[in-house]
């Protein structure tokens, strides 16, 4: 030829107008636009009337502040499996909540007033209430603006918020089912407490941190003891981390088992003076008061050994007895179970106020609280002993040259005290303020009453929940088992009142349902300020005098609050008695959301709330700490949006091992990308080679190549696995599953292989239509199986394929016909991709060393040992599947690959190197019958 022809315009080429920049950032907000616009939420909800319903009952956030990762990251997972339910069928509905009432908002509100250096208690509640409410209301208006921008679809039009009067009335209707059936007491117990804050907190309020504290031993000199007179006039010697406790010390605790021993040290802070401590704890308590200077290394002192049971009956005096009134009482020794030789002296001081089993071992012998410590952190200004100085909490006035152990040491009662103790205490995780433990009276929903308690109920329901991870049930039982009386009463303004009426004679509570009905129909009208504006003599009624009744003004906890939502989201919406399908929370929520829902089921219904439990664990940075504003490592949500898109961030969360704490970083990104970029990629060649398909292009599968139906048969495998992952929650197994499938078995294997008989087959050639009927069974399957998770892309290549169709999120599972699976022609191709890799791999030298430029330059000689897969390889066009010039294949001998370069002629229009054609840019047999029709 003396001119090559350039047969372009005869060739198949992909036409699309699909992008492969994606440009989500942009495009994504038009997405949410028309979704809003044409209803799709409602849609779906037509669409899926009367099929099974799945509920997925939204954990409400709290309106405070803009979504961080951890916000993010839950709703996306979230999103998805309501997207995934509704993908198989089920209707989905998703109700988004937020939690309104408590201390963060009414923190924040108070910041306000403290500000103008004002005092948030001279404020009128009605006006108080009314800005937390409006805080409340702004912050729920900014993060369902956020959600939404996620991709997270819901009844956004109708939320639930916790300071819904609806809710309120809920709310307070569930307290009154418990004060009805006896499940309430009021009672002073020590509870954690915050000074700053001014309240009592509930455990899931509460974080630990590492502190450094004074510890302090102080000797109470004994002045009775019946079974022991040997150790009267010596000193009983106590060790403790909290002096400021020993201002309300009522006695002191022992072990009937330990052995104790009474000694004088021959040197040190207790020279001279008798001394009682256990017998295993001697030498670190001379260590500490400089009688030795190895504790490993005691000096040889006589001692003489007292048995713990025998210091029943003793008595000892207060160091500061000189006082009088309260600390001139003797100080009982008391037998407790708790005592142990870990640390310490083995004996315990015991301040009631401040500790649960100082608490009980007190009760237990006849001796109350005394509430010496204000809400605020200060003993009484009344109190004999340091009465109105600074609060408890206080690290100087606790020092060892602080008033506590400065008027101890002036007494002669302090042996040793060193600032050096580190340990872990509770503290509040809205203020940062160290918390205490301090008795109050509050009221208390009882967890052993009864003779089937709600302990056993709330166990009994752990049993009988699915939970996702398995090892999530023996968190929450742990959990539940070991958890004290639940604490419902707060002492602040912003939340649901404890509506209750106390008898002022008898200190009992009201249980009337007249009375408790006309107060939840006052709350209906009119919300939780109906209480605080309430003319109580006529929610009374006829029969009570207000007279005789006083109305609580405690707050009800928080917890209490989103607890009852399964009462007033899921019962008011989809009838008595059901139960959601899943919960779904950060690892955190089982001493949280999780249990308080539990209990607050139980109690009332005698059953958990929801059927299912999914914990996820904590988003932290890149490098596996966690996010902090001081540490400059946070990853922003909505900045990585406005660079990135949203299904970014869901590609993310769908890729990551969400049951343990997960990593996300600028790397960690750019891997999501990447995964993102490879099956968008796969979706821009699959609307490209389908352009003009249609149905009369179609094959049946048992006139297709093995090729195809082996496609088929991954189809079909693919279908089982992914219908297996989502069902468990297996997302990342899921998108791997997907990815592994589009990169693999797609990209890398069939449409490379298959690009010759698209570009160059004749139209209604029976390979082409199969190849071609192939991708569109792969495109209607692989877009709706991302459309849970990639929700904007899979809309996006929908409307690309179909611009006038309906949306992406209203179809359903795809239809995989069973009958595909062939396990024999699975494994056979299998073995035929095992040995095409080794092919491509001895053709890669000849390559890289420029011998030639592509594989079909190649000709190949193959030598197979293995009969089976010799017959396997002659069976098919190897050399189409290993996209070589010629495949000359041998059997016997060892398996071996040998590759030279073809002298065949290339083909002009399919670029093939055939012996059939005569000179390079002639055509080969196929493309001229192509050309000439």
């Amino acid at each position: 030829m003396s001119e090559k022809t350039d047969y372009k315009d005869t060739v198949f080429l992909p036409k699309t107008d699909f992008p492969m920049k994606a440009g989500l950032a942009s495009k994504e907000p038009a997405i949410l636009a028309r979704w809003a616009e044409t209803g799709l939420y409602e849609q779906l909800r037509r669409a899926r009337a009367g099929r099974e319903r799945y509920i997925l009952h939204d954990g409400p956030p709290y309106a405070n502040g803009d979504i961080h990762m951890g916000h993010a990251m839950n709703k996306i997972l979230k999103d998805i499996i309501v997207r995934s339910r509704s993908l198989m069928g089920f209707d989905a509905p998703y109700i988004p909540g937020w939690d309104c009432h408590g201390l963060p908002i009414e923190w924040k509100v108070e910041e306000q007033y403290r500000k103008k250096k004002l005092d948030k208690d001279e404020v009128p509640v009605a006006q108080f209430r009314a800005e937390c409410r409006a805080y409340a209301e702004k912050w729920v208006g900014v993060q369902m603006a956020q959600f939404q921008r996620l991709g997270v679809m819901g009844e956004w039009d109708d939320p639930y918020l916790t300071m819904k009067y609806a809710s309120e009335a809920a709310i307070v209707a569930e307290l009154l089912k418990f004060a009805e059936s006896g499940q309430l007491y009021r009672g002073a117990k020590p509870v954690m407490w915050s000074p700053v804050e001014k309240t009592a907190l509930a455990e899931a309020e509460v974080e630990y941190e590492d502190i450094v504290s004074t510890q302090i031993d102080v000797a109470f000199e004994i002045t009775d003891a019946p079974n022991a007179p040997e150790i009267i006039g010596a000193h009983a010697v106590i060790w403790t981390t909290t002096p400021w406790t020993i201002p309300v010390n009522q006695g002191l605790a022992y072990g009937p088992e330990i052995d104790y021993v009474l000694v004088t040290p021959t040197a040190g802070s207790a020279e001279g003076r008798k001394v009682l401590v256990a017998s295993d704890l001697l030498a670190a308590f001379l260590h500490r008061t400089g009688a030795i200077a190895n504790p490993q290394t005691p000096p040889d002192l006589t001692v003489h050994f007292v048995p713990g049971r025998k210091l029943e009956g003793a008595l000892a005096r207060h160091p500061m007895h000189h006082l009088g009134g309260f600390f001139a009482k003797p100080r009982p020794f008391l037998a407790g179970d708790f005592v142990t030789t870990d640390a310490g002296t083995g004996l315990v001081h015991m301040a009631p106020d401040h500790g649960e089993d100082d608490f009980l071992l007190c009760k237990a012998n006849g001796i109350d609280t005394v509430f010496a410590v204000e809400d605020d952190g200060k003993y009484r200004a009344e109190w004999l002993w340091l009465g109105g100085q600074g609060s408890v909490i206080n690290k100087k006035f606790n020092a060892p040259d602080g008033p506590i152990n400065t008027d101890l040491a002036e007494a002669g009662a302090l042996l040793a005290a060193s600032e050096d103790f580190q340990h872990s205490y509770p503290h509040s995780w809205r203020s940062k303020a160290k918390v205490i433990f301090r008795a109050t009276p509050q009221w208390f929903i009882p967890m052993d009453q009864g003779d089937s308690t709600l302990r056993e109920t709330a166990l009994a329901a752990v049993d009988e929940t699915r939970w996702v991870p398995e090892k999530a049930r023996n968190r929450m039982r742990s959990m539940v088992e070991g958890r004290p009386d639940w604490v419902i009463s707060r002492q602040r303004a912003w939340g649901v009142p404890i509506a209750l009426y106390v008898n002022r004679a008898t200190g009992e509570y009201l249980r009337d349902p007249s009375v408790n009905a006309r107060i939840v129909e006052a709350f209906k009208a009119n919300g939780a300020d109906a209480w605080f504006t309430a003319d109580h003599q006529a929610l009374l009624g006829n029969e009570y005098s207000l007279a005789d009744y006083e109305p609580q003004k405690d707050i009800l906890d928080v917890w209490f609050d989103s607890g009852s939502t399964h009462a007033y989201v899921i019962e008011d919406h989809y009838g008595e008695g059901v139960r959601a399908d899943l919960y779904i929370e950060g690892t955190d929520q089982h001493r949280g959301w999780f249990q308080s829902s539990l209990l607050e089921s139980s109690g009332t219904r005698g059953r958990a709330p929801y059927k299912g439990v999914l914990t996820h664990g904590f988003a932290l940075d890149g490098n596996g700490r966690k996010m902090s504003k001081s540490l400059g490592n946070v990853v922003d949500p909505l900045k990585v949006i406005d660079e990135s898109g949203a299904d970014i961030l869901r590609m993310w969360v769908a890729s990551t091992d969400y049951f343990e704490d997960v990593r996300i970083g600028k790397e960690v990104l750019a891997g999501a990308t990447d995964a993102y970029r490879k099956l968008r990629n796969t979706f821009r060649y699959l609307l490209g080679a389908l352009s003009d398909f249609t149905d009369e292009e179609r094959i049946a599968p048992a006139d297709m190549p093995e090729l195809e139906r082996w496609v088929l048969h991954r189809l079909a495998e693919l279908d089982t696995e992914l219908r297996s992952a989502s069902e468990g929650y297996e997302f990342n197994r899921y998108m791997r599953l997907i990815t592994t499938f589009a990169n693999d078995d797609l990209s890398a294997f069939f449409f490379d292989i298959r690009k010759d008989s698209l570009y160059c087959d004749a139209a209604a050639d029976p390979k082409r239509r199969a190849y071609r009927t192939v991708l569109d069974t792969v495109f209607q399957a692989l877009v709706r199986w991302v459309s849970p998770v990639l929700c904007f892309t899979a809309e996006e290549v929908w409307a690309s394929r179909y611009p006038d169709g309906a949306s992406v999120h209203l179809e359903t599972w795809p239809e995989i016909d069973a009958a595909w699976r062939d396990a024999a022609l699975g494994a056979k191709w299998e073995s035929l991709r095992e040995l095409r890799t080794r092919i491509t791999e001895s053709i890669e030298p000849m390559r890289r060393d420029k011998l030639i430029r592509s594989s079909l330059e190649a000709e190949v000689t193959l030598t197979l040992a293995d009969a089976d897969l010799a017959a396997a390889a002659r069976s098919v066009p190897f050399d189409e599947v290993c996209i070589v010039s010629t495949l000359a294949l041998e059997q016997g001998g060892e398996d071996a690959v040998a590759v030279a370069r073809t002298d065949n002629h290339k083909c002009g229009r399919c670029w093939r190197h055939l012996p059939e054609v005569e000179e390079d840019g002639a055509l080969c047999k196929r493309c001229e019958d192509v050309v000439n029709g």
